[in-house]
């Protein structure tokens, strides 16, 4: 029910209850009325009821108009928010394919490059296409929970032993960047989820820390149960991100500094993916960075 029609409905529910009362309790300002004849009486309740109807009839349209404002409203910014989004998609995949027309290109009008620098090219029409490759997936992951979340599959999924293998997946960029991983992590997380989407959870949340906390800095994962929730925090003690920075990282395709997230091979939907994959799992999810430094996400994730 739309707010216009709830307001209508409370406000004609009052009016209700005093018509009510006014037929029910014979003594209403009898001494009032005792004086005059007794037609008075229902001449006051008719022109109550008229008085009524007609406010009835003026918050009624009110209502009605109200409802299509809002309407309107809402199919403006859902327009503005779509047509944002595809402008930003078209940037996003013309980075990519750009490169990899400008490399191919280059082999094919120069057949005498040498074995060494056509397959530099080849190497980097690689790392474009699978970007391209990781940014399409993300966008498909991202209409799925948008507009088909009936059709995720949802079994008991061991988030422990989930974890574990994103931490090995890992290990390699964690040892580069001389970073210290602390799972924390109790042995017997088991949530009733989509594989694929807790896998996302987490490893967007530590592919963000392996790239953005800075070499030598140490993230930390753990979690504990209450209720029918499990709280898990993932947090580093890097430099972290300015606190203005913080409301929109959760938005698609924002991005803090654009040509360092580019190079980091991000797509700008990391985030985005998190913060849906978490509401589809009914939990929440925050962030905000520690007075000591670095950043600290909090989220929960349904039993």
């Amino acid at each position: 029910m739309s707010e216009g029609r709830k307001m209508w409905l409370s406000v004609m529910a009052v009016f209700l209850v005093y018509a009510t009362f006014f037929i029910i309790l014979k003594d209403y300002d009898w001494k009032l009325l005792s004086q005059h004849d007794e037609g008075a009486y229902w001449h006051l309740l008719l022109l109550s009821l008229a008085v009524m109807a007609l406010l009835g009839f003026l918050l009624y349209r009110y209502a009605r108009r109200m409802d299509e404002r809002i309407s309107l409203e809402q199919a403006a910014k859902e327009n503005r928010v779509r047509r944002e989004l595809t402008q930003n998609i078209a940037h996003e995949l013309k980075t990519p394919v750009a490169s990899i027309l400008g490399y191919t290109e280059t082999i094919l009008d120069n057949p005498g490059l040498s074995d060494d620098v056509r397959r530099q090219f080849i190497v980097r029409t690689h790392s474009q296409a699978q970007r391209l490759t990781a940014l399409l997936q993300d966008i498909s992951t991202l209409n799925k929970m948008d507009y088909a979340p009936e059709l995720l599959k949802m079994e008991r999924v061991d988030v422990s032993a989930l974890f574990a293998d994103i931490v090995e997946e890992t290990a390699l960029a964690v040892g580069r960047r001389r970073m210290s991983l602390h799972n924390c992590l109790p042995s017997d997380i088991v949530l009733r989820g989509n594989p694929s989407l807790l896998y996302s959870i987490f490893r967007n949340l530590l592919d963000n820390a392996v790239n953005y906390a800075g070499e030598g800095t140490t993230v930390e994962v753990s979690a504990v149960q209450q209720q029918n929730h499990w709280h898990f925090t993932v947090s580093d003690d890097g430099a972290g991100i300015p606190a203005e920075h913080l409301p929109r990282i959760f938005e698609r395709f924002y991005r803090i500094e654009k040509g360092r997230s580019r190079e980091m091979g991000g797509t700008g939907l990391g985030l985005s993916i998190v913060k849906n994959a978490v509401l589809l799992h009914g939990g929440t999810i925050t962030v905000h960075s520690p007075s000591t430094g670095g950043l600290s996400f909090r989220f929960t994730l349904r039993i």
